[in-house]
């Protein structure tokens, strides 16, 4: 899997297996999930056909599932939890609190799973969205929106219920998304970038919004490191010449990725931001000629 954004949609690109609750409800193989901005005035031809033109744009084909938002694509938040990627665009009238909105929920997993594990997924994320907004006042339940979830590699979860490891994580990830999500919606204007959220095991567990501004790890690498990407978007990207699978403090595994200096190099951070749809390959092969 990888991500990136454009001034108005997302793209999370890969080789998935996904399930999806928007407007072509199904459950197939897709190179990529899209999520779009339509002006709030904007009247579409229709949900598919405004995606079809936006995938047709990129040059995607057919593959994918899209859902559409209201809410700037450079506000939604980002949640990183082992091998589970959540992101969550939200957009609710506060006043009052019982105003209805639209949440959009995509889920990626670099674990695969069975059919059935990702429609409990889609169950597992409405509820804790629902939960998420019953904690945060909000009285009318859950408002519009679809949950499109996607997994990639071979099958090693055929459940992904709330007492599962898969659903754990999901559950988190949208009970912490949900309200932050909505926080940078009610700052109004448009961000220049996503909240990044991880969960971390580092001195207890915790969540740790990350920010490129006042890093306290600066510099992790070496002397002026770019730090566009200090979570690559990559991740995990399984290439063993840059990372390993090691043992988590809670007894699964996990791809680390600590050493790798591949996006914190100068040529290779500028060369993602001008091409964003540039594979790990092209940046590999990029820093090898700077580096002769």
């Amino acid at each position: 899997m990888r991500y990136y954004l454009d001034s108005s949609t997302l793209f999370v690109r890969g080789a998935f297996r996904a399930a999806s609750t928007g407007a072509s409800d199904s459950t197939r193989n897709v190179t990529t999930l899209l999520l779009h901005t339509v002006p709030a005035a904007f009247v579409p031809p229709g949900p598919q056909r405004e995606l079809a033109l936006v995938a047709a744009g990129a040059g995607i084909g057919n593959a994918y599932f899209g859902l559409l938002t209201e809410v700037p694509v450079q506000n939604l938040c980002v949640l990183q939890y082992d091998f589970v990627t959540v992101f969550i665009s939200a957009g609710i009238n506060d006043k009052p609190a019982s105003a209805t909105g639209t949440i959009n929920i995509v889920i990626c997993s670099s674990e695969g799973m069975d059919d059935s594990a990702l429609h409990e997924l889609i169950v597992v994320a409405s509820e804790a969205k629902a939960d998420a907004l019953r904690e945060a006042g909000y009285t009318s339940g859950s408002p519009t929106g679809a949950v499109i979830v996607a997994c990639e590699g071979a099958v090693t979860h055929r459940n992904a219920g709330r007492n599962t490891e898969a659903g754990r994580r999901v559950e988190a990830a949208v009970k912490k998304g949900v309200p932050e999500a909505l926080r940078h919606s009610y700052a109004g204007g448009n961000r220049s970038e996503p909240g990044f959220f991880i969960y971390s095991r580092f001195k207890g567990e915790h969540w740790v919004e990350w920010t490129q501004k006042d890093c306290q790890y600066y510099p992790c690498h070496f002397a002026g490191q770019r730090c566009d990407f200090c979570y690559c978007p990559f991740y995990p990207c399984h290439n063993e010449r840059l990372g390993q699978w090691t043992n988590s403090s809670n007894g699964g595994r996990v791809w680390n990725c600590a050493s790798c200096t591949l996006l914190h190099e100068p040529a290779g951070a500028e060369y993602l931001n001008k091409y964003p749809e540039s594979s790990l390959k092209e940046l590999v092969q990029l820093t090898k000629k700077q580096n002769r």
